[in-house]
Parts: C-alpha cells; structure tokens; sequence
C-alpha cells in the first residue's frame, strides 16, 4: 500500500483548458477558479469540445472557449443580462452574450462575478426572452 499512488483524473473539460497555450491557459484557469467559487453548484462537463458549465448536470449555464486570439466566456441565458452591457459581447449570436479577455491582466473578478450571479439569477428563464 505504500507505493501506491492517489490521483484524480483529468477531466476531458479540465484537458482542455491544461493543453492550451499561454496567455489562454492562465486566463481559463484564473476564470475556472472564480467561477467554481462564486457557483461552487455548477458542474464543468466537456460538450461541444468545449468546457460547459451547467446546473444540476442539465442545464446549460455558460461555456470557455478560446477564439481567434481570445478566451470567451459565454452566457447561455446572455439575452437577460443586463449588468455591464459596455463589456458583454454578442457579435453574431441572438441569445449569448460572452465576456471577452485577451490577457490574464484584463480579468476584472468583480464584473466577471456580478455577472455570474445575474446569470445565475435567471437559471430557470427560458433560453431566449
């Protein structure tokens, strides 16, 4: 028993976010982090080769993703955001709206956390307004 070893194994969500080149890994990680502590309810599956967070394991919440130069974190129910507007991206999509960072430096904890907990507010609205 001594010579065995104790490990967890890396989820395919959690891969993803470790084989990621820097400045994204570091920004996932320091995001993962943030998120897992301000909704420590939320699980992190792997789907669409993407991590995806959601409530009770069925409802999507909001996924990473690391794009044309940038992390995004994406708000499934981003059509009922309405917190930090000058900051919330929607390039292209009708109900997503996505925080966008460039950098680690450029993760501001307070928005990212007010909008988790806005987005979290409106977990059981439907998808779209």
């Amino acid at each position: 028993m001594d010579n065995l070893f104790y490990f967890r194994a890396v989820n395919p969500a959690e891969q993803y976010i470790l084989k990621q080149a820097e400045p994204y890994r570091s920004i996932l990680l320091h995001v993962q982090v943030i998120i897992e502590t301000t909704l420590p309810d939320l699980q992190m599956l792997y789907k669409f080769r993407i991590p995806f967070y959601y409530v009770d394991g069925k409802q999507a919440f909001c996924y990473l993703n690391v794009s044309k130069g940038f992390v995004d974190v994406a708000f499934w129910h981003g059509t009922h955001l309405t917190l930090h507007q000058d900051k919330l991206v929607s390039k292209g999509r009708k109900h997503m709206k996505s925080l966008r960072y460039f950098t680690p430096e450029e993760v501001d904890e307070t928005v990212l956390v007010e909008v988790l907990e806005e987005a979290y507010s409106y977990k059981d609205r439907k998808y779209y307004k």
